[in-house]
């Protein structure tokens, strides 16, 4: 065959064999990643004595150093991780008791991570105390116990108090939108500092059973009579 006709077919070829590819590079092929190395059993030993250092004493119960709901039980030197039911904290009062208590019983400021949350219906959290979603409605919240929950409703004149978790006046609670003013729609008075210091009373326009206290002539607080007849002499009217 012609020397000059092999080298057109041969260039021919190649012309095409680029063509069939676009003229672009092959991708690098995607390998799977290597395996995790795995510890010798003499590595294994290592970590398991480390592990049964770790405790403070022999036995007890040890709170985590940075999450509030983990805690460690200790057995003759042997350590096991626990962790409390969501919504509760360990209560690390005690190395000899193994207790989850509320968040509102233990202070958690130096270890203050907790688990992920698993909320329910009204519950933010399984378990624990939590207020109604409304912010608007003071006097009604939430007891939550693995996921069911429980409406509660305070006694008159009372708010939901989240930091202790029970009802209080309105000043107590200190929480936006639930001041005595918008609890009570009511203002106490602007009067001397002489008949502040007597915590003067005024009668409620609405119900002549109930009257309101301003305490030191600014904060009210609404009680009632128990007498039940009607408002005293000594109640000042608005």
């Amino acid at each position: 065959m012609d020397v000059r006709l092999v080298a057109i077919i041969l260039c021919h070829i190649a012309l095409l064999s680029g063509q069939s590819t676009g003229g672009r590079k092959r991708p690098p092929t995607t390998t799977a990643a290597a395996p995790r190395y795995r510890p010798t059993a003499v590595e294994d030993e290592e970590a398991v004595d480390q592990q049964e250092s770790e405790c403070p004493e022999p036995n007890g119960f040890f709170a985590d150093a940075s999450q509030c709901d983990k805690y460690y039980a200790c057995s003759d030197n042997k350590i096991t991780e626990k962790l409390c039911p969501d919504g509760m904290v360990f209560n690390d009062y005690s190395s000899q008791q193994e207790k989850c208590d509320l968040p509102l019983n233990i202070d958690c400021s130096q270890r203050p991570a907790l688990q992920t949350p698993q909320p329910a219906e009204h519950c933010p959290r399984q378990n624990g105390y939590f207020a109604h979603e409304n912010q608007n409605i003071c006097d009604k919240f939430y007891y939550c116990v693995d996921g069911k929950f429980n409406a509660i409703t305070c006694p008159g004149g009372l708010v939901y108090n989240e930091k202790s978790g029970i009802c209080t006046w309105p000043d107590e609670a200190k929480k936006k939108g639930c001041s005595s003013q918008d609890v009570f729609n009511f203002r106490c008075p602007n009067v001397t500092s002489e008949i502040a210091l007597q915590h003067p009373r005024y009668a409620n326009p609405e119900d002549c059973q109930f009257f309101y206290v301003c305490v030191n002539g600014d904060t009210a607080k609404e009680k009632r009579l128990q007498n039940g007849t009607g408002v005293q002499r000594s109640v000042r009217k608005m």
